[in-house]
Parts: C-alpha cells; sequence; structure tokens
C-alpha cells in the first residue's frame, strides 16, 4: 500500500466489488481489500468460492446419483449410483480455486490497483486501518464485505466436526450419516446434496415445516417431499455438541416441550442463516446508520447513510446492505455503484424490484414476488386469482411420470398484473423466468399467455397454462 495522498478509490471486498474497478480507472489510484475467505484465504468473495457456484457444483452430482430410481419408473435399469466424494470435490476446488487465485494475481499486477490481503476497519466513511496498522484513505468508498454464517451460541461449535456451509464442502470423505441444523435456503440445498450422494441425512428445524418463508403451498409441498427423501424432525433448538468416544459428534437438540435429544452423526452442518459483516469492517464506529439486523443502510443509490442522510462518494453493495443476500442483486448492485461512481452527477437508483430466486435442493424451488398470502393482504383477496399447474398435466410432464412439480401463478383479477409465481420442481429456476420476464417489463397475463408461442410438448408448457388458468381480463387488442 502507497502512503501519501488519498486514493481515488477504495473498495472493500473482493466478490461483487471487485467489478467496480472498470477501464475509467486505469488512470487513477484504487486500493482493493480483502482478508480473503475464512479457512482458506481464497479471494473473490462467497458466490465463487463458499456458495452459488461450488454448492451448484455438487448439485449436478448428486442429481445424478439419483437417476437410477427414476430411470427404474420409466423401464430403464441403471447400475447403482456410488459417489466418489474425493474426486467430486477436488473437481470442484481444482477449477475453483485456480480462477480465485487467478483474480488475484491479475490485480496484484495492475499497477493502479494496490491490493491488501488482509482484515481491515473502517475508521470514517472514508478511511479504514489495516490489522497490521497501516491507514488508508480515499476521495470514494465502497463498502463490500458481504456475510458470514450464523454461528449458534452453543457449546461445542467449535469442535472439528461441526461446519457451516463455508467448510463442509472440503471435508475429507463423504458421511455415513450428517446432522443438517436448519431449515432455510442453505439448509435445504445441502440436505438435497448429501442425500443424493448416499449419506443418511438428518435435518432438524425449530419450527414447523420447512422454507416457511416461501408461499405456503409451496413450503408445504417442498416439506412433504424432503420428508419423502430423508429424516426431517420438527421444533427442535441445538443446544450445544459433544464429541464421542469414537470422534463423532452427538447433537444435543431441545424439543418444543422441553425435552433433550441426541443425535450421533459423523458431521453436524450449522446452516441457520446469515449476518452482514458490518461489525467487522466497524461500519458503525465509523459513524455509518446500521439497520436492526445488522446492515449498513443506503439510499436509493447505495449511498450509505450517516445520521439519516447520505454521504456523498460513498456506497455499500451486497450483503452487507441488502436483504435478499442474492448473488444476482449484488451484481445489479455493483453495475449501479459503478455508474454512480463514475458519473455522481448523474446517479441511477438501484431496482430492487421483482427479485427471483432459486432453491437449489431435490426438489428445486423457484420464486419471485408476492405469495398468496401477501397478496391478498396487498390487493385483497376478492381481487385475486391462482393458477396451481402440476408437472403432471402437461404433455412433457406426462411423459416424465412427473409426481410432485407444480407451478402457482398469482395475479390481480381486475388488471391481469401478475404479483408473484412460486414453482417446485425439474428446471423450476428455468420455467419461472418468463414470468420474470413479464413482471419485469409491466405485461400482463393475459398478454404473456397468448402473445407468444409456446413450444409443444416442451416443459414450459407448464408456464403457459399457469398464465392460462388466471381469471384475467383481456386487454384490448389483445392476441387470440
Amino acid at each position: 500500500m502507497r502512503p501519501g495522498t488519498p486514493y481515488d478509490l477504495a473498495i472493500i471486498g473482493s466478490g461483487s466489488g471487485n467489478s467496480l474497478i472498470t477501464p475509467y480507472w486505469d488512470d487513477k489510484r484504487v486500493v482493493l481489500a480483502d482478508q480473503g475467505i475464512p479457512h482458506t484465504g481464497a479471494f473473490g468473495g462467497t458466490c465463487l468460492n463458499v456458495g452459488c457456484i461450488p454448492t451448484k457444483m455438487y448439485v449436478r452430482p448428486a442429481a445424478l446419483a439419483r437417476s437410477p430410481e427414476e430411470a427404474a419408473r420409466l423401464g430403464v435399469e441403471l447400475c447403482e449410483a456410488q459417489a466418489d466424494w474425493p474426486r467430486i470435490r477436488d473437481r470442484i476446488f481444482g477449477r475453483i480455486d485456480a480462477i480465485s487465485e487467478a483474480g488475484r494475481e491479475y490485480r496484484e499486477r495492475l499497477e493502479h490497483v494496490d491490493l491488501i490481503s488482509e482484515r481491515v476497519t473502517l475508521t470514517g466513511p472514508r478511511s479504514f486501518r489495516t490489522a497490521s496498522g497501516a491507514e488508508a484513505s480515499a476521495e470514494q468508498m465502497v463498502i463490500a464485505a458481504g456475510s458470514r454464517p450464523v454461528i449458534p451460541e452453543v457449546p461445542g461449535t467449535g469442535l472439528p466436526q461441526v461446519h457451516t456451509s463455508e467448510t463442509i464442502m472440503r471435508i475429507p470423505q463423504l458421511p455415513e450419516k450428517i446432522l443438517i441444523v436448519g431449515g432455510g435456503y442453505i439448509a435445504c440445498e445441502f440436505a438435497g446434496i448429501f442425500s443424493g450422494l448416499g449419506s443418511e441425512v438428518i435435518q432438524v428445524n425449530r419450527s414447523v415445516g420447512l422454507m416457511n418463508q416461501l408461499d405456503a403451498e409451496i413450503a408445504a409441498a417442498y416439506s412433504a417431499q424432503a420428508e419423502a427423501n430423508w429424516t426431517v424432525h420438527y421444533q427442535r433448538t441445538l443446544a450445544g455438541v459433544v464429541e464421542d468416544a469414537h470422534g463423532r459428534a452427538v447433537a444435543q437438540l431441545v424439543t418444543s416441550d422441553g425435552r433433550i435429544e441426541e443425535i450421533t452423526a459423523d458431521v453436524v452442518l450449522l446452516a441457520i442463516g446469515r449476518v452482514p459483516n458490518s461489525d467487522a469492517v466497524g461500519a458503525a464506529e465509523a459513524g455509518l446508520d446500521i439497520h436492526p439486523d445488522g446492515r449498513i443502510a443506503v439510499d436509493e443509490y447505495l449511498r450509505v447513510q450517516q445520521d439519516g442522510a447520505p454521504v456523498e462518494g460513498v456506497y455499500a453493495i451486497g450483503d452487507i446492505s441488502s436483504p435478499p443476500m442474492l448473488k444476482h442483486v449484488a451484481n445489479h448492485e455493483a453495475r449501479v455503484a459503478a455508474h454512480n461512481l463514475e458519473h455522481p452527477q448523474h446517479l441511477r437508483r438501484v431496482r430492487h424490484e421483482v427479485i427471483p430466486a432459486a432453491i437449489f435442493s431435490h426438489p428445486e424451488i423457484a420464486h419471485v414476488g408476492l405469495t398468496e398470502d401477501q397478496a391478498a393482504q396487498q390487493v385483497g383477496a376478492e381481487h385475486l386469482t391462482v393458477k396451481t399447474q402440476r408437472y403432471a398435466d402437461t404433455a412433457y410432464g406426462w411423459a416424465m411420470e412427473d409426481q410432485y412439480g407444480i407451478m402457482k401463478v398469482i395475479a390481480d383479477s381486475r388488471n391481469g398484473q401478475i404479483l408473484g409465481a412460486h414453482a417446485m420442481g425439474y428446471h423450476s429456476s428455468n420455467l419461472i423466468q418468463p414470468i420474470i420476464h413479464a413482471m419485469s417489463f409491466g405485461q400482463d397475463a393475459y398478454t404473456a399467455a397468448r402473445g407468444q408461442y409456446w413450444i409443444h410438448p416442451a416443459l414450459m408448457e407448464v408456464t403457459e397454462n399457469a398464465l392460462l388458468g388466471l381469471d384475467v381480463p383481456a386487454p384490448p387488442d389483445a392476441p387470440l
């Protein structure tokens, strides 16, 4: 790090923050600070190293490992699947670690960029101090330091058998038995992965049902499938973990009626959520406004707030400030922040409407917009039209002999405005995209269904039929 005059731009975080270093900064001084992923020091943020990408690289082998069962139902006998965990793991991280290291080396080669590979703490909105004591300041700052797994404050979470999403994917061997604590996105994705690869999975959740933040119909359907595919226990809270004489983990669980249960497993995965890293960078101590959940407060231009007012030239993006904690949201915010850094006289607003998400469990889930309950509260239940379309009631779904796939679309019956869509099943994250498109560009359900050809007998007819099933008016000169 070069002492002297302030940098033109300082960035904390090498995930989506890394993309802010555009050619605009080639003749300016930039400092990028990132301590790296815990346990590995990897460069490039959560998504690349311990999040979206490696998990999906596990999802695919897990899906293939399930294929003999599906094939047998359709009259094809396949060999029994056997997962080679070390081979799967090494293929995944042999590719990811190389990308991460190449990203670091590229930043280190740029003469106008200084890379600080240690923890930094804000000393003000535009300045920070490194763990080794060096000081830096900048004309403009972006805080993109991400989030980390929540660790419950119970005994035993430091045992080697206890993992989070940031360590579980690099374990030496596939566990014979794994206990997963949590009922949300991350817990359910790993339950799908490990059960598919052949582990005995026990998932525990403190409430009744899994994925309860979703539309109630979809959450209930998913919970039923999860219960059919691995063991699920509800109304259990982790009280602690100990190690037995054989080196296995013994999880102590408290039931809703106060009883203590014990479950012994090779591995315990803690997946109860993530928390923004605002405290890790000292955002509150630097005078920045913080939401009750720990997020740095920003305005519609992503400028950080101080005493309720925006700080010019200081931005926050991604998990540290954004409620969805989704990579595609962070990427959008990075594009907005990049524009605003380079064009401070022509600021662009962030767009947080129509944000979709997918959970790559077994089955896969995708959703966008309002749940049915939320829509009823917003426009009134009497103004809703809802269609739940079964995969099996379309030609391709029938050919697959699909047993559980559904898509649900919710619209305003007065004008056809699509309010939400929720799907569970094969490729649901792809099938929902035309509805995301329609919602994003203000297309009503009648026009979205009838204004284009849908390939027959493709599985996309699930989406078409869900839209056609809504009771909405035809706009003037509507397509037939």
